[in-house]
């Protein structure tokens, strides 16, 4: 659930507003793992931080497992072991959800459209039957055009997706602008998007440099992995 930067509590009673605000919270917690400060609390929901530390005294009392945490990164947050009560998505969400996916499948808008597909599948399957029917007419009704992503190999776009999202070092084959082949030792920074070309920004670590490889012109690529110190 996305909440506004201030809650708009207008007129209602302090219980009311108090009870919203709760919920507020308590959703927002959920909605992350990581640490937020007391003071970005308090700017959020339009409080003082005194408001905020009662708030949070009163979800533990509701056996909501609020912990501090400290150093870099910290502040409050759900305990990890705290499981999530499963999402259910309306049609309207996942109707939007889906087309959006979608799109980005077939202008090949993200590179790690196995892992996209598998992801709308299962939005799909947790509709009901009724709620799949309102999906279905809802995307009729839904189109969209926009400029196609250069293509790219398969097997190169999977494991550019394990490197990035476990953090490993990649080896590439790269065809530059001139057709010369090189073989390079990567790890990626973040991935780029701009119209047709999807853009891995990665340091070089054989030349020690940052630089920017297309995705459409790496041949071959392989997840290099890193022993844990």
């Amino acid at each position: 659930m996305r909440l506004p930067q201030r809650l708009d509590l207008g007129m209602r009673s302090p219980e009311v507003q108090r009870t919203e605000r709760l919920f507020a919270l308590a959703e927002y917690l959920r909605g992350r793992r990581t640490g937020v400060t007391a003071e970005a609390l308090a700017e959020r929901f339009g409080v003082t931080i005194r408001t905020i530390y009662r708030d949070l005294d009163a979800l533990r009392a509701a056996a909501m497992p609020v912990a501090a945490e400290r150093g870099r990164g910290g502040g409050y947050a759900l305990d990890r072991s705290y499981s999530l009560p499963p999402v259910n998505f309306t049609a309207r969400e996942a109707a939007l959800l889906v087309a959006l996916g979608r799109f980005a499948i077939d202008t090949r808008l993200l590179p790690f459209t196995d892992t996209l597909q598998s992801a709308l599948d299962k939005v799909r399957s947790a509709l009901s039957t009724s709620a799949q029917r309102d999906l279905l007419a809802r995307l009729s009704e839904l189109s969209f055009s926009g400029v196609p992503g250069l293509p790219s190999n398969k097997d190169v776009r999977a494991a550019v997706e394990r490197a990035w999202f476990e953090q490993q070092p990649l080896r590439i084959v790269y065809v530059d602008g001139n057709y010369i082949q090189t073989t390079r030792e990567i790890r990626i920074q973040s991935i780029l998007m701009d119209r047709h070309e999807t853009r891995l920004d990665a340091i070089d670590l054989n030349r020690g440099e940052r630089r920017h490889f297309r995705l459409d012109r790496i041949a071959q690529a392989e997840v290099m992995r890193i022993a844990p110190r």
